[in-house]
């Protein structure tokens, strides 16, 4: 049996990071060669675990997990790819569904399923998003808040890092969701991944730093 942690056991100075493998017949995934990148960095005192996860429906979850028990981290920020999109979406909100449009990498393809049978319809994100919004676009870092997250493996694990975050064992744990969109090989619009892992350095340290959401119209910050 794996031990149980309360807050006062948990180190304080880890930030678990995580991308995705590629999938839908890409040789890249952006998200995880940015959190490669940022695999061993220090954050405002923070070291920061860059850790892969398969972009497999349950499997995700699972090893999420195991890689949460293992780091005991005090922040968590799961980051997965979103073709189509031209700036790094700070995701607002994780449903309980699947409804996948391809298989994913094991083949499964799940219709209007829950995530977690009799779980919340919805889970919203414990990031200081529109700070992080803020921080990153007077960077000049292209950004936005999502409202939406999809019904893939993206939202999924989103959804499951909440719900695992809703559990008394990790209260004062805080995490969410980032999207980044393709890279310049992949299609168009794109960022480059030096300019993808920018924006997520910047984003961590202000959700390090920031306790508190600021109360802003999301559009005002543009």
């Amino acid at each position: 049996m794996l031990p149980t942690t309360n807050a006062a056991a948990r180190s304080p100075l880890s930030v678990l990071v995580t991308g995705f493998d590629p999938f839908g017949g890409s040789d890249v995934n952006p998200s995880w060669q940015a959190v490669h990148a940022l695999h061993g960095r220090q954050i405002a005192g923070h070291r920061v675990i860059g850790a892969e996860l398969p972009t497999v429906f349950g499997a995700s979850i699972r090893r999420l997990e195991e890689l949460m028990r293992e780091h005991q981290p005090r922040l968590v920020v799961c980051t997965g790819q979103a073709g189509g999109r031209g700036a790094v979406s700070l995701e607002r909100v994780a449903i309980n569904v699947n409804d996948a449009r391809i298989p994913d990498n094991a083949g499964a393809r799940p219709i209007d399923t829950a995530i977690v049978p009799d779980g919340p319809a919805a889970y919203f994100t414990s990031l200081p998003i529109k700070a992080m919004l803020q921080a990153l676009l007077d960077a000049g870092v292209r950004a936005e808040v999502s409202q939406t997250a999809g019904t893939f493996v993206c939202n999924h694990t989103f959804y499951g890092l909440m719900h695992l975050l809703a559990q008394p064992e990790w209260q004062g744990v805080r995490g969410g969701l980032v999207h980044v969109p393709w890279l310049p090989e992949q299609g168009q619009p794109s960022m480059r991944v030096d300019e993808i892992v920018r924006g997520l350095e910047l984003a961590i340290a202000c959700a390090l730093a920031t306790r508190h959401d600021i109360r802003k119209e999301a559009g005002a910050l543009n």
